[in-house]
């Protein structure tokens, strides 16, 4: 087993950078779906019940998105997002179907703080560079769809998973970093639904590229495939699968990531 990982993230007030615990719910139409590679999806409920419950766990931020948004161009996620933001009151990053600054901006106004943009930027690259500039770095969250090609070589794909983009995952990453992205939101479609764990060679041959916060997606199945992640250089983790359907919650990941030693954030009435 690997050593205990060191606590990364965002510099907290002590110096000691923190590691982020995302809820992801990924929407189709008014359902909170989940599926295994993006595909055969599965109805789970509604996306507010589920949202209310992951906030009042304690998630650092939640991640929703539309995951038909972009073949059918268009995001259906601003009522959602609106009506989260009642009762929710941690970070929202919103992505799926965002193609221009005018719809980033919508979003924004529905309630959002960030945007992940995948499409989009492999369609125009410049696409990045006008949403840091508008809205700011830490607006901009470069969503990379990988799958694995070869060897520690992973291919970015576009619409959930079914486009193939020609382009070097770790290559797109490093670039979309240099466009002005604050973060990268990393999805592995191999691991994704899988519960195996995560692409642990794909979130370190990106994070050693990039200095940008990574959040890393797809796999998880338990605790430890956390502790495993962030121990390769993920900055955050996205989870959907194990909490959608009670693996276990985030006060438990929170526990065992700080027993770990990684500076989560502790919740009010929690041991220090």
């Amino acid at each position: 087993m690997d050593p205990a990982p060191q606590a990364v993230g965002a510099d907290g007030p002590t110096g000691v950078r923190s590691a982020r615990l995302i809820a992801r719910l990924d929407v189709k139409g008014a359902n909170l779906i989940k599926g295994i590679h993006l595909e055969g999806l599965r109805v789970i409920g509604d996306p507010q019940t589920y949202a209310t419950r992951y906030y009042e766990q304690g998630a650092d931020e939640l991640l929703y998105i539309d995951i038909v948004a972009s073949l059918y161009g268009r995001n259906s996620l601003g009522d959602i997002v609106s009506r989260a933001t009642r009762d929710v009151f941690v970070p929202l990053t919103v992505g799926g179907g965002l193609r221009s600054v005018d719809d980033v901006r919508a979003m924004l106004r529905a309630g959002a703080d960030k945007v992940a943009i995948n499409t989009a930027a492999i369609r125009r690259p410049e696409l990045v560079t006008e949403i840091a500039e508008r809205f700011g770095s830490q607006c901009m969250v470069l969503g990379i769809e990988a799958k694995r090609s070869s060897a520690g070589r992973w291919e970015a794909f576009t619409d959930n998973g079914r486009e193939f983009t020609g382009l070097d995952v770790v290559e797109w990453a490093r670039r979309g970093a240099e466009l002005g992205a604050g973060e990268i939101l990393l999805t592995s479609v191999d691991q994704e639904g899988t519960r195996k764990g995560m692409d642990i060679s794909l979130i370190e041959a990106v994070s050693k590229v990039v200095s940008i916060p990574v959040i890393a997606s797809g796999g998880v199945g338990s605790p430890q495939h956390v502790l495993d992640a962030f121990a390769h250089g993920a900055d955050a983790i996205a989870m959907a699968d194990m909490l959608h359907y009670n693996r276990t919650t985030l006060d438990a990941v929170r526990d065992v990531a700080h027993v770990a030693g990684l500076n989560v954030r502790r919740l009010p009435g929690t041991a220090a």
